[in-house]
């Protein structure tokens, strides 16, 4: 008889070893390492059913509208048969209310759909639907087995499954929501996803830290990982991870007392109420996954009473910007020396577009020369280094969003269509900004 050999595996990121530790090795979690029999019969397994690419048959991508199209633009076109999605957010910021919209979407289009309210009672979901509009062809239910649940699945293929949340649910005895239970019951609704075609949406919650809650194994399993931010009074749905469509789309909503209306122009959301002819203040073309956007990029400089002066950035990669802080020192000799410099996105939008570095630039040399940027300016470029301006994505998209927000006058790199000002330097946009 074959001697089993027992491995004690991380719950939290998967590290194996063969004694039992009190905390994991590779990510540092305290009581996470579980005992799980390795060799005996699993070693004598088959071996794998293995093919050739070219011996794969075609299939083609199976998907269907969500019925709103900041939704559908954001997960690429819809959603995907047997895709598994995690939608995270703080508490209060709307993940229940938009996908109960959603729910609704698919029954009216004529699919199955079930809401599985792990976290409230029936008559809970009852009345909040009843406030959304939401159609009585809704299936629900309270069950939290993830077995059972997976059982379902594979039985009735219900084309949207929506999990209110997955840290409610259990895969086996113990107490809902620690790492095993989470990791288990998302695995069991995966595998029952895939085999019978259904689309699972996850909520999952946040840590203090704005981290997803549960193992980091679990945005790894999943296909889409969804975030639900707040920007300005809006709610923004990003997309940071998506196997079916583009990463960093974003789809702008806005909470009213009907649900989450979709803002068919952001662009002009966000710079309604920027100031005029004030210093510090410029507007960049950016681009966030496919989507161009218009948004307003602040800096401030005052003297500092500190011996090492203070770099505060929001909305920004600080690191991003300490470069730029360093290029405008060096190449266009700008005091920075005794001064704090803020920097911020007005509305409170994450900006990870490298395209911004040109908008900090001169929205920091506007704050300390204390010349404001003439209005009907837009501007985008990456700053290099040498004080360079280099070239970004779809620049003849950036434009076209300037040109219908009424910002004719864009600034930025070659690439750009014929309206648009050349520049190739820091240099050079000081002069076609302020002409000298």
């Amino acid at each position: 008889m074959a001697k089993t050999i027992t491995l004690y595996v991380c719950s939290a990121c998967g590290s194996r070893s063969p004694a039992l530790l009190g905390r994991c090795p590779r990510c540092g979690g305290w009581g996470t390492m579980e005992a799980q029999p390795a060799g005996g019969e699993a070693a004598r397994r088959a071996a794998a059913d293995v093919q050739q690419l070219g011996e794969i048959g075609e299939t083609a991508l199976l998907r269907r509208s969500t019925g709103v199209d900041e939704v559908d633009r954001v997960l690429g076109g819809g959603w995907v048969a047997g895709a598994v999605l995690l939608l995270a957010g703080e508490p209060g910021i709307g993940k229940s209310t938009l996908l109960l919209q959603l729910a609704h979407r698919s029954v009216m289009a004529g699919w199955a759909t079930l809401y599985v309210a792990g976290e409230e009672s029936l008559a809970q979901v009852k009345l909040r639907a009843e406030r959304l509009a939401v159609s009585p062809g809704l299936s629900l239910t309270r069950e939290t087995d993830a077995r059972t649940l997976a059982e379902h699945l594979r039985e009735k293929r219900p084309s949207l499954v929506i999990i209110d949340s997955i840290q409610t649910l259990i895969a086996e005895e113990g107490v809902p929501g620690s790492l095993t239970q989470v990791r288990d019951a998302t695995a069991i609704l995966t595998q029952a996803a895939k085999e019978s075609g259904s689309t699972l949406v996850l909520i999952g919650h946040i840590t203090k830290q704005g981290m997803i809650a549960g193992p980091k194994v679990i945005e790894h399993v999943v296909d889409t990982t969804l975030a639900l931010e707040t920007a300005s009074g809006f709610r923004v749905l990003r997309a940071m991870k998506n196997r079916f469509g583009p990463a960093g789309e974003v789809g702008v909503f806005e909470m009213t007392g009907m649900g989450m209306t979709a803002v068919a122009n952001p662009s002009e959301a966000f710079l309604a109420e920027r100031p005029k002819g004030v210093p510090g203040s410029v507007v960049v073309a950016a681009l966030e996954g496919q989507r161009p956007l218009l948004l307003e990029v602040q800096a401030l400089a005052a003297k500092s009473p500190y011996a090492a002066p203070r770099r505060i950035v929001q909305g920004l990669d600080a690191r991003r910007v300490d470069v730029v802080l360093a290029v405008l020192e060096r190449r266009l000799e700008l005091p920075l020396a005794g001064l704090d410099v803020y920097v911020n996105v007005a509305g409170g939008l994450r900006l990870t577009d490298p395209g911004a570095d040109l908008a900090v630039a001169l929205a920091v040399y506007s704050a300390v020369t204390n010349r404001p940027v003439p209005e009907g300016t837009a501007v985008v470029g990456e700053v290099g280094l040498a004080g360079e301006v280099r070239s970004v994505t779809q620049l003849p998209r950036r434009a076209a969003e300037a040109q219908r927000a009424n910002y004719p006058r864009l600034i930025g790199p070659r690439g750009g269509p014929d309206a648009a000002l050349v520049i190739t330097s820091l240099a050079d946009a000081l002069r076609v900004t302020w002409g000298g």
